[in-house]
């Protein structure tokens, strides 16, 4: 394979080689008709993610991140970034100017910005990987990590939330830092990167703040060699930093500590350890000996560690100890991406290969290679990242996301490696070895696996042809009859929060966003309670329908665990004298009761 040697040609066709990988699986959804644009499969994150640009662009201000038409009267504040609202909502305003149609404007946006961050994504993969191991990693890294991205469902169109561009950019900070040695200017960037996923979401401050610290572990062993990359990573995630809280947060909210989202927690942490990073790393004095930047470096890790425990030691809890026990009994419990490694084992192991099983090999690569004395400084930063994403995916397995992407790296370089010695043998059973590498690789063929381990040995239930059937109340077509009614407030459980705002424009009491505590307590009350509570919440709330899907999971668990409540005895045929039924959606995977007037 002829690759160009210099650093400028192979950057134009990693790109074009990423660009091909993008475009590929751009075409195999062009082929299906992009069924996700009409059936969202449950991604409620993508779906109120749109609502919050249409929000925006309708004229809702900058800095307020209200979801008025969710929960309670007034709503409640989201934890999201105008970060991403930003570009999405600036494409769809340039792309309705070439159009002239807003709608179909909002369809193009939805496939192209999914398939633009696979496209950035595969492209820092194959540069990590050549970086990594060569240029026999290259193909290595199209074909294994254009699976493994594509095969995750984050890039798919329609997927419009934080989950892939986050991915992005950790993947972006860990390439240019592996080529930053090479290339001065890459630190930079690298810093710049890490700050932005913190900034967009909390969930990837972990690896944010273990490339941080690597770069901080190899200025120290490292010395000169790195101080010039410390000073720059340091320079740009903590000047980002200061730009984003500038320009997201409102000057009214600077003092309010926020733990979920940017605010002036990660501000104060990120300036600190920035600049001071760049400090150390500029001034002679505290770092032209080991033991100096020793000294140096300790100093700011204490000075974080203080700062974090006297201003904010309610960031110290877990992310969720405050939510309301029924909340978290009723809704987190039940969230597949919020479960541990220790429940999936007990609840679904054949789903463990899928999720598990190519970060682990990886590791044991990573290793066996640190066993053999070989390390270096790219196995230092790819074995960290990967590591520490393994073990946040242990806690929850939203993070093998994270891990299954880092450990397409270490992979690569195991197939190219024996790729090398199939080029010398012509040995049959260095081929097999080959294969078998390839495929073990392949996230995918584990995936694969792992749902035909899951049906064969799953046989507490025959298997059910849905057919056509919307069952669990995902496709937009299943709410054209809701659209059509009269703009109300709509007692839906909260699977259907998002859906309903995205696809009506009536406003709802639940959504599965952990800080709309009040509107899913609500919606709780109502269902979990009688017929007559519910009704005082209806009149109380101004509630003008109620929609019914009785194949969603969520209404099968609350009709579960009330089984003499309101909305098991709606779904069982018992409507009280205070609802009508909407004759149109009877019998209708989404069943709606209209609230009698003056009942």
């Amino acid at each position: 394979m002829g690759i160009a040697k210099d650093g400028a040609s192979t950057w134009k066709f990693d790109l074009a080689l990423a660009l091909l990988a993008a475009l590929a699986a751009l075409a195999v959804s062009a082929y299906a008709g992009f069924p996700q644009l009409a059936n969202a499969h449950g991604d409620n994150d993508s779906l109120l993610q749109l609502v919050q640009v249409r929000d925006l662009l309708a004229g809702q201000g900058w800095f307020d991140m209200h979801q008025y038409r969710m929960g309670p009267e007034g709503g409640f504040i989201m934890h999201w970034s105008r970060l991403l609202d930003a570009p999405l909502a600036l494409g769809i305003v340039g792309t309705s100017a070439l159009t002239g149609n807003m709608a179909l404007a909002e369809k193009i946006v939805q496939v192209a910005w999914p398939a633009l961050q696979l496209w950035l994504s595969v492209f820092f993969i194959i540069r990590a990987a050549r970086n990594f191991a060569g240029e026999r990693a290259v193909v290595p890294a199209i074909i294994v990590g254009g699976a493994a991205l594509y095969y995750l469902g984050i890039f798919s169109p329609g997927a419009l939330d934080h989950h892939n561009i986050q991915l992005m950019l950790t993947l972006a900070s860990l390439s240019l830092l592996l080529d930053a040695p090479t290339r001065g200017w890459a630190a930079l960037p690298s810093g710049i990167c890490a700050a932005l996923t913190i900034a967009i979401g909390m969930e990837s401050a972990p690896y944010a703040g273990a490339l941080g610290v690597l770069v901080a572990m190899l200025f120290l062993t490292g010395g000169v060699g790195e101080r010039l990359i410390a000073r720059d990573f340091g320079l740009g995630f903590a000047g980002v930093s200061a730009v984003v809280f500038a320009t997201t947060v409102p000057a009214s909210a600077w003092s309010q500590a926020q733990c979920d989202t940017f605010s002036i927690v990660q501000f104060v942490v990120a300036a600190i350890g920035g600049a001071g990073l760049a400090a150390i790393a500029s001034i002679r004095a505290l770092n032209h000996t080991r033991q100096r930047r020793m000294i140096s470096l300790g100093l700011l890790g204490l000075a974080l560690g203080a700062v974090v425990v006297v201003l904010f030691p309610q960031c110290l809890a877990m992310p969720y100890a405050n939510l309301d026990p029924r909340i978290k009994t009723l809704w987190l419990d039940h969230i597949d991406e919020a479960q541990s490694l220790y429940k999936l084992i007990l609840a679904d192991p054949a789903r463990v290969a899928a999720r598990y099983a190519t970060p682990l090999l990886a590791i044991i690569l990573m290793a066996l290679r640190l066993h053999r004395g070989d390390w270096r400084r790219q196995d230092s930063i790819v074995g960290a990242l990967l590591v520490v994403a393994f073990i946040v995916s242990a806690w929850e397995v939203r993070a093998s996301t994270f891990s299954i992407a880092f450990a397409v790296i270490p992979l690569c370089a195991w197939i190219a490696k024996w790729r090398q010695r199939a080029e010398t043998s012509s040995s049959r059973g260095v081929a097999l070895r080959m294969a078998a590498v390839w495929l073990v690789s392949v996230n995918a063929v584990w995936t694969g696996a792992a749902a035909a381990a899951s049906i064969a040995f799953d046989t507490s239930k025959p298997a059910v042809d849905q057919g056509d059937v919307d069952a669990t109340c995902e496709r937009k077509a299943t709410f054209a009859m809701l659209g059509q009614q009269p703009q109300t407030t709509v007692l839906a459980i909260s699977n259907l929060g998002s859906p309903i705002l995205a696809y009506t424009k009536n406003r709802v009491f639940a959504g599965p966003y952990h800080r709309n505590i009040a509107g899913n307590l609500l919606a709780l009350d109502a269902f979990m309670g009688s017929a007559a509570a519910a009704r005082t919440i209806a009149r109380d709330h101004h509630v003008g329908l109620v929609a019914v899907c009785r194949g969603n999971p969520e209404t099968r668990l609350l009709t579960y665990e009330a089984p003499e409540g309101f909305l098991a005895s709606l779904a069982g045929g018992s409507v009280p004298e205070w609802l009508e039924p909407v004759t149109e959606t009877q019998g209708s995977q989404l069943e709606l009761y209209r609230v009698r007037p003056g009942s």
